[in-house]
């Protein structure tokens, strides 16, 4: 019995030698990555997140795309219910053709009141001549004279209608432009290239203004985030070449730039670092993987991946081996 036991505890020893010896082995694996001149962190594939809501209050009618479509840019999403708003566009356009017709009317007066002052200042005139030369009296050239500055104020008064008249139809037309603006906003279109994410509402749910319809994924801008030490932080600039790692593809090494480093340094995230390495202030960067290579491989990109990216601090250093080949 005491040799079993022995034995036992042998052998338990030797497991955790072996485990041991494997984490070291690990660790120093892992610790293989801080080539000179290359500074590495771990995290997630994530890309930039477009919400589509509407801008007005109103009840969803349709909803054309699913979780996991492909979007163009300009592509309809989804179509508010706007009966109301085809009545309201009715009625605005019904208001602007009845301006017309009475600036037409005001217009027709206008001419009408300058006809009546011309013949009135031919009237004046001739009175006047008439008695310069004692051929009339004094009371019929001051009733001509009356009579002219009369249609002076008519017509005054009909051209100042007439300008009522410009300024309803502007605002008749302004009123049916809103209403149309209107019909379009609730219309939901993709601003972006990408891929649904999210699909938050159905036909039929009413949705406050600013409400979300879809959650898109812009698929030409995709990036990691890591966090660096300030030690390394110091050394890396906005364009720095970078390499990233994936998980599930080992062997495919990712091109990327680096796009942004914090001003200030922070605590990581509790999910990326060990307890002892979260109490250590860090610095957050952001690699990015090129445009052009996402629109190569865009039904690949998929975000949440985890993974390691791999920065060169130093321009002159050199990739290792397994990060010099690029997809």
């Amino acid at each position: 019995m005491a040799a079993n036991r022995h034995l036992k505890w042998y052998i338990l020893g030797v497991i955790v030698l072996l485990a041991a010896g494997l984490s070291t082995f690990l660790w120093l694996h892992r610790s293989n990555d801080a080539t000179e001149g290359i500074a590495s962190g771990n995290g997630r594939i994530e890309a930039v997140e477009v919400d589509i809501t509407t801008k007005y209050s109103g009840r969803l009618a349709e909803i054309l795309a699913k979780e996991g479509d492909m979007v163009e840019s300009g592509q309809v999403l989804a179509n508010m219910d706007i009966q109301g708003l085809k009545a309201q566009v009715r009625q605005a356009e019904a208001e602007a053709r009845q301006a017309r017709q009475k600036r037409n009317l005001a217009a027709a007066v206008v001419e009408q009141r300058k006809s009546e002052l011309s013949l009135s200042e031919k009237d004046l005139d001739r009175s006047r001549r008439l008695y310069n030369s004692k051929a009339v009296a004094l009371q019929k050239f001051q009733h001509d004279e009356t009579a002219e500055q009369a249609a002076k104020a008519s017509l005054e008064a009909a051209s100042a209608q007439l300008a009522d008249t410009e300024a309803a139809i502007e605002a008749a037309v302004a009123n049916t432009e809103e209403i149309k603006t209107q019909l379009e906003d609730n219309v939901l279109k993709s601003p972006i290239g990408g891929r649904v994410l999210y699909r938050l509402a159905e036909p039929g749910e009413v949705l406050p203004a600013g409400g979300k319809a879809l959650t898109l994924l812009d698929l030409s801008d995709v990036y990691m985030t890591i966090f660096v030490p300030t030690e390394h932080a110091g050394k890396i600039n906005i364009g720095s070449d970078a390499r990233i790692l994936l998980d599930a593809l080992p062997n495919v090494v990712i091109p990327a730039t680096v796009s942004f480093v914090a001003p200030r340094a922070q605590f990581t995230p509790k999910e990326v670092e060990t307890q002892t390495e979260r109490e250590k202030l860090m610095f957050r960067v952001k690699i990015k993987i090129a445009p052009e290579l996402l629109k190569k491989h865009v039904e690949k990109v998929k975000t949440g991946l985890p993974g390691v990216a791999y920065v060169r601090m130093d321009p002159s250093a050199q990739w290792p081996e397994r990060l010099s080949a690029r997809l």
